[in-house]
């Protein structure tokens, strides 16, 4: 439909709104993620938002999410602002180095038995 035809102007169209309500469900529960797979085609990004407990081999996923390539890009430029916001009120927060965030996270340290098993080792 042509913008003459139409009662709304072509500004008010291609302008988002200034403020979004958004309305959350009071049965909405929270998910917890320590762990996220992301993946893409050419139109959709998906990240798996999971949950990887200590001296488990496996993550279970808890939530997915799938996006446009230009929202998932928005979400990674408004995490960066409230991570920067973050970290000048908390102080920085440092990503161990090594393999694998997982690793450091949960594999035991060097010497260390995994949880339930004996540390006397065996006879």
């Amino acid at each position: 439909m042509p913008f003459a035809e139409s009662n709304v102007s072509k500004n008010e169209i291609t302008q988002p709104p200034s403020q979004v309500q958004v309305q959350l469900p009071s049965n909405l529960d929270p998910v917890y993620a320590n762990f996220a797979l992301i993946t893409n085609s050419a139109s959709e990004i998906v990240i798996d938002f999971a949950q990887l407990m200590p001296q488990m081999p496996q993550a279970r996923v808890r939530a997915r999410i799938v996006m446009t390539p230009i929202n998932a890009k928005l979400v990674l430029r408004a995490l960066g602002e409230r991570i920067g916001r973050f970290e000048a009120q908390y102080g920085e927060i440092v990503i161990p180095e090594g393999s694998g965030l997982a690793d450091q996270l949960f594999r035991p340290r060097p010497g260390e038995a995994p949880e339930g098993e004996d540390r006397r080792g065996s006879a």
